[in-house]
């Protein structure tokens, strides 16, 4: 099964400031070692965007952030 949406990490942009893992209450972030990685992308909501909005360094984007199929969930963290 294919996944829609989840996030994407630019290594380059990112300051392991831990944000994205703290706001995201669905457990797609880890620390591993002091990088951040996206470890359960599929627990990601489609159109959430709330570690996104977050993020002081704008290291995160999503795959499917164009597609129109997805539409927000509204999955209730602040992230429309």
């Amino acid at each position: 099964m294919s996944k829609n949406w989840y996030p994407i990490i630019n290594y380059e942009k990112c300051t392991v400031c831990g944000v994205c893992l703290g706001k995201c209450s669905h457990g797609v972030f880890e620390d591993k070692g002091g990088m951040m990685v996206v470890v359960h992308p599929q627990g990601c909501v489609d159109g959430c965007h709330g570690c996104q909005k977050l993020c002081p360094s704008g290291a995160i984007s999503y795959f499917g952030e164009n597609d129109p199929k997805v539409k927000p969930s509204g999955c209730g963290c602040d992230c429309k």
